[in-house]
């Protein structure tokens, strides 16, 4: 891979994780609810997922997936339910009063969180196809493709963990100005209208 194909594939990978999704919705209600350093396992398990959407591409199985109605469709259904139960999860998690100092914080188990988040990613058949369409216009079939993959996995890993981080840090800075149980009940319910509305939109997603 040249430089400049690898500049251009960085730009794009910033203007991909940047853009709000079902990931940024879970790091900020990570981060929201646990804190930075906490909430930011949440973003490992994304980018767990990532690298297998990435191998999955890689070997060839990818474009055998989007051509699969059925594949897409349980996919597309799996992420629509476990969205919505996070919703409902989010909608029913009991605030704490924040301004004491002597009241227990929630604490989220790691792999817990790497689990949400790899589920949040990989139920995304439309992510799977997303990458399918973008990864070959960066790949040189003229040279040996596995370090290839490699540089694009690592780059667009590197690029969503820092992105992540900037979610997951912006509700953590939230969590500290959320003092009340009121303040804190409005903003899970905030995130749990954000949960079903990007189950609604990923209803809607067709295969093309």
């Amino acid at each position: 891979m040249s430089l400049e194909t690898w500049l251009g594939f960085f730009a794009a990978c910033w203007v991909i994780s940047l853009s709000p999704g079902a990931g940024a919705i879970a790091s900020m209600s990570s981060g929201l609810q646990y804190g930075f350093w906490r909430g930011y396992w949440n973003a490992l398990g994304l980018q767990i997922a990532l690298v297998v959407q990435i191998a999955v591409v890689a070997v060839g199985l990818g474009a055998v997936l989007a051509t699969s109605a059925l594949a897409f469709t349980l996919i597309k259904w799996f992420g629509v339910a476990y969205l919505v139960y996070l919703g409902i999860k989010q909608w029913r998690a009991l605030p704490s009063d924040l301004a004491d100092e002597s009241a227990v914080r929630p604490v989220g188990k790691p792999l817990v969180l790497m689990a949400r988040g790899f589920l949040v990613n990989i139920s995304n058949p439309k992510a799977l196809v997303f990458i399918l369409a973008i990864l070959p216009q960066f790949i040189d079939t003229h040279l040996p493709l596995l370090p290839q993959y490699l540089i694009i996995a690592a780059t667009m890993v590197c690029v969503d963990l820092i992105v992540m981080a900037g979610y997951t840090g912006l509700a953590s800075k939230v969590l500290r100005a959320l003092k009340t149980p009121k303040q804190q009940r409005r903003m899970n319910r905030t995130f749990a209208g954000l949960f079903v509305s990007a189950a609604a939109f990923l209803a809607t997603l067709h295969r093309a």
